[in-house]
């Protein structure tokens, strides 16, 4: 089974919204008995809720179920989870002082647009201080980037439907 962890700061709107997507994916190409997904925040703000209610709109106007409590990134995700995705700079150079810190220095860890070749380093915008536009647009983000990342490991994995 491959696990996949979806990172963003406080895992109530871009990281659960990857996963919702992510899983959705997987669903459809009949390979959800070969993925295990979750997504996590690097802090501490949102332990325990649900999605931002503007996250849970974006899913539902997208056909998506939204599944998902608050939760902070732990040691045994970096031993867990096959594949960690962080939605941009700062939760990437976050789960990398984390890995050093758990002992996992050798865990890749990587940019959830780095998997759309004319992305490479961008950001997925957080849009939490904005309005409901913005979990528009990381919806649209999110998607063409879990496609590329599905298409990457469907052939590194040899994965068929």
């Amino acid at each position: 089974m491959i696990k996949v962890l979806f990172v963003c700061l406080g895992n109530i709107c871009r990281s659960p919204l990857a996963e919702a997507i992510f899983n959705h994916k997987i669903k459809t190409l009949g390979l959800e008995q070969k993925f295990k997904s979750d997504s996590a925040g690097t802090s501490d703000f949102h332990i325990g809720e649900l999605p931002d209610e503007r996250t849970v709109k974006c899913a539902i106007k997208n056909g998506l179920p939204i599944h998902h409590r608050g939760r902070q990134v732990n040691r045994t995700d970096f031993r867990d989870f096959d594949y960690i995705i962080a939605m941009d700079d700062n939760n990437l150079r976050n789960l990398n002082n984390l890995k050093v810190r758990y002992n996992f220095a050798d865990k890749e860890i990587y940019l959830m647009r780095n998997f759309i070749p004319e992305w490479q380093g961008l950001p997925v915008p957080d849009p939490y201080y904005g309005g409901e536009e913005g979990f528009d647009e990381i919806y649209e983000i999110l998607d063409e980037a879990i496609e590329g990342f599905l298409d990457q490991i469907k052939v590194s994995h040899q994965l068929y439907a």
